[in-house]
């Protein structure tokens, strides 16, 4: 029988599970300050609980589902971590320091089911969906390695649900990994501090609105037309523009004092990065009434086999100029780790061996 993977239980589940085993609720509460505040690995290393306590644990529990294969980091500083799954899967997490506040950019999936044309990611497919203590666990992985486990960051983390796969398609697993990450007695990155990004899956936007505590939320377009998005991204044959920007329209209305909602928008040289694709788009908001959006603007990082390849800076900043003169607020996103494909769109699972590993 294969052991539980107790890092992707809640609080409430941990203590069910220790009372389930005969052992009182409240080391429930220790198992996961253990994992989550002091980041542990093992049962061995938590030794606080009795030696008993813990051999009983191991009997029937792990805390670890994910093993790093390589590490990867670039020379500004990006670090892609190459994970597999218990069954041998491919995960990507990307960490992102920054002066002010670092970012790690999480995998919802392994591979992705939605065969967006410019990104590496699709051509993986889907192998499956993430667990929730797979999707915690990369966070702790990524700390323990920056940090060093129990040490507090120096400043704060935030989180991204843009690394591999689509979020939405495993919504259940991902609010579940929220709600266990936000836990003060844990992690602590609360829902304000982690973004998850959608390619447009409508049901799941409309429910996304209702819940109670929930991350930011960004939407991916990439083109201001039903004809050219249908290329891009096929899965605007089942929701086109008008469906998602109704749903859009609908989570605008939901939102809470200092809560962000975005679209981003990649470019694409000579596709979808014309003067009239950015009034286009601008009409395109405009029509929907999505006033309090922002847009960020992602040049797109080339990698083979893609057939694509940026758009030139001059017309990157010409595309921001038209939408911010259509009072709509534009951003243009830096490019990070591109040459070690840990760039938006180039999580492929790549463990090319002239890649700068770390040591």
């Amino acid at each position: 029988m294969e052991k539980l993977h107790i890092t992707g239980l809640t609080k409430n589940e941990l203590s069910d599970f220790v009372t389930g085993i005969g052992e009182p609720k409240y080391r429930g509460n220790q198992i996961f300050k253990a994992l989550h505040e002091r980041r542990l690995r093992s049962f061995e290393e938590i030794t606080d609980l009795p030696k008993t306590f813990r051999e009983k644990l191991s009997e029937v529990a792990t805390t670890t589902a994910l093993e790093v294969e390589s590490r990867y980091v670039s020379k500004d500083g990006t670090r892609r971590y190459l994970m597999k799954t218990r069954d041998n899967y491919p995960v990507e997490t990307v960490y992102l320091p920054s002066e002010k506040r670092d970012t790690i950019c999480f995998s919802s999936q392994s591979g992705c089911a939605l065969k967006c044309d410019f990104c590496l990611t699709a051509k993986l497919g889907l192998l499956r969906n993430l667990t929730s203590g797979e999707i915690v666990e990369q966070i702790i992985i990524v700390l323990n390695d920056v940090y060093g486990p129990k040490n507090e960051t120096p400043h704060g983390t935030n989180l991204v649900a843009m690394g591999a796969g689509e979020p939405f398609m495993n919504f259940e697993n991902l609010t579940n990994a929220v709600e266990i990450m936000s836990e003060e007695d844990g992690l602590f990155i609360v829902p304000n501090r982690i973004t998850v990004s959608t390619v447009g899956i409508v049901p799941k936007i409309y429910k996304f609105a209702k819940l109670k505590k929930r991350p930011h939320l960004a939407i991916s377009l990439s083109a201001p037309n039903d004809d050219l998005r249908e290329k891009l991204m096929p899965i605007n044959k089942k929701w086109n523009l008008r469906q998602l920007l109704e749903a859009a329209k609908e989570f605008q209305r939901s939102l809470r004092r200092g809560e962000r909602f975005t679209f981003e928008y990649v470019l694409l040289g000579d596709v979808n990065d014309s003067d009239e694709h950015a009034y286009q788009l601008a009409t395109l908001l405009q029509k929907h009434e999505l006033t309090r959006v922002k847009i960020n603007l992602i040049p797109h990082n080339a990698a083979e086999p893609l057939q694509y390849h940026p758009p030139t800076v001059e017309q990157v900043e010409r595309f921001k100029e038209i939408l911010e003169n259509e009072d709509i607020a534009a951003f243009v996103r830096k490019p990070r780790g591109r040459d070690i494909f840990a760039a938006c769109g180039q999580l492929a699972a790549k463990s090319d061996s002239n890649l700068a590993q770390l040591s």
